[in-house]
């Protein structure tokens, strides 16, 4: 029979006009996945936050249990002392540091009060193996992949002698090949090593594969606790929602026009640092009025890297091609040109590239478009305030007011405001960059719903996302994209998760798109 290794009594954490957490209990079984979900601001980070000590001792009402022990954590060192790890949805990486710099960072291999380097990296090889990394310790962060920093994350946490494993949106920049093996990997921690894991994700489907128990919060409150038997996505989604979601994409009427909003011909893009080598290889595609165009590919395959580049050649050199919107030809060297072509590009980066985080609400919505607001080249502050309290309103972002800092936003609120701005730019033509990264379903569907109302106000949008079912449900074509080149061509009536995927296989083998 398992025993309790963690439980959490009564935890109730207050911030200035927020109730964050109201009287949580969650036991956690040794040796078990337990997921923790609940929409934006449900209070599923303040919670894991509370445990590993960045909201220290004091700061909170309740008690903290490790092995029956009451815990005093006053910072994360302390909980690291306890073998809780937190793994955060924002990698904690140094990139210009090795990768064997980075796993020991803080930690460090010493003898006689120096770094025992031989140390360092034989330890460093030896975890590497653990989680599979194939990878020389000397390597610099920054040139690895997403995914494999996610496992380097997973290995320095297995430096600290981890039996508490907490992990906040571990998949959420991840393709659906490396989050598997990422889960995988947590069965295997278990069964091998008997390591406990907190698992935080918004994508429902991954939870209900692996997770022994599932805890669901809304509202700063623990609603249920779910067996594995009793585990189903509707189960789920109506505990964090508070309803039946009956339909996880809302309906479009398709738009019946054959006209080019957007062609793209021969696009070849090389890497700013690296000109040697090619991102995007010969593209050509074209997006219609009134379409949703999505893109699929794995990490790696050139998605970011096309959108960027369209976007007034934000990312790349050696740029080559030909652009033509509504049947004339484009020439836009930079982000103002674009932005004025009627062209706008929603990173997938809100926080480091899309949002200006310490700013207000009202900030950020109109930074993209300050003439619509100005008057003789001076802002107009009633006409700004006015402009976007209408954007809050039709967005429904939810916040005290425009005046609050983005930074202290919900996920999905966020995600809204980044996607308003854009919007309040008045664009024809919108990339979206995996807008729901990181949001959960309740706000996907909010965005999936504005998504809809461009495309019927004739707005063209073409849409990056690593999550299938989301392109097969939004969009009226899908790309597939390999190694910078698109390898595939799939109508919705057509495609499927295994089609897109044997495409991708196909091109890996150099079977298709050379």
């Amino acid at each position: 029979m398992s025993r309790t290794l963690l439980e959490m009594r009564g935890i109730t954490k207050l911030f200035p006009g927020v109730r964050a957490l109201d009287n949580v209990h969650m036991e956690v079984q040794e040796g078990e996945i337990h997921a923790l979900c609940g929409e934006n601001g449900a209070g599923k980070s303040t919670l894991m936050n509370v445990l590993s000590g960045i909201y220290p001792y004091g700061t909170y009402e309740g008690a903290v249990l490790l092995d029956d022990e009451i815990c005093q954590f006053h910072s994360i060192k302390d909980s690291e002392k306890q073998g809780i790890v937190i793994i955060h949805q924002e990698l904690a990486l140094v990139p210009y540091l090795t990768i064997a710099e980075n796993m020991f960072l803080g930690n460090e291999r010493q003898k006689h009060g120096r770094v025992n380097w031989n140390a360092t990296y034989q330890q460093a090889r030896d975890h590497l193996a653990v989680v599979g990394l194939n990878e020389d310790p000397r390597t610099l962060v920054k040139d690895i992949g997403t995914g494999k920093q996610q496992l380097l994350e997973i290995a320095k946490a297995l430096a600290k002698n981890v039996r508490l494993l907490i992990l906040d949106e571990p998949t959420s920049s991840l393709n659906e090949s490396d989050a598997r093996k990422l889960l995988d990997l947590l069965v295997q921690f278990k069964k091998d090593k008997g390591i406990t894991s907190i698992l935080i994700s918004h994508k429902i489907y991954e939870l209900a594969s692996v997770a022994d128990k599932i805890t669901v919060l809304r509202d700063g409150q623990a609603i249920e606790t779910l067996d594995a038997a009793d585990i189903t996505e509707e189960r789920i989604i109506r505990g964090m929602v508070g309803r039946e979601l009956v339909d996880r994409f809302p309906k479009r009427s398709k738009q019946n026009t054959c006209d080019p909003a957007l062609e793209v011909k021969g696009w070849t893009v090389y890497h700013p640092q690296y000109t040697e080598r090619k991102v995007v290889d010969h593209v050509s595609f074209t997006l219609r009025r009134g379409e949703v165009v999505g893109i699929a590919g794995l990490i790696g395959a050139g998605r970011t890297e096309l959108a960027m580049s369209i976007f007034g050649k934000a990312y790349g050199a050696k740029i080559s091609g030909t652009i033509k919107k509504n049947g004339s030809d484009l020439h836009i060297n930079s982000i103002p040109e674009a932005i004025a072509s009627g062209l706008a590009y929603i990173t997938e980066d809100r926080k480091g590239d899309g949002l200006i985080l310490s700013n207000s609400v009202k900030h950020n919505l109109s930074l993209a478009h300050p003439k619509a607001i100005s008057r003789r080249g001076v802002i107009d502050k009633d006409l700004e305030t006015q402009s976007v309290e209408t954007y809050r309103a039709k967005l429904d972002i939810r916040c005290p007011s425009i005046e609050q800092h983005v930074g202290n936003l919900s996920g999905g609120n966020q995600q809204k405001v980044l996607v308003g701005k854009w919007m309040f730019a008045e664009p024809d033509i919108m990339l979206l960059d995996e807008p729901t990264r990181g949001v959960d379903v309740g706000a996907k569907y909010e965005i999936y719903q504005i998504i809809n109302s461009l495309v019927a106000q004739g707005k063209s949008i073409l849409l990056i996302s690593s999550e299938l079912p989301e392109l097969l449900g939004m969009c009226d074509r899908i790309l597939v994209m390999y190694d910078g080149r698109i390898v595939a061509e799939l109508p919705q009536a057509e495609a499927s998760q295994e089609i897109i995927m044997n495409y991708i296989m196909q091109a890996s083998k150099g079977e298709i798109g050379a």
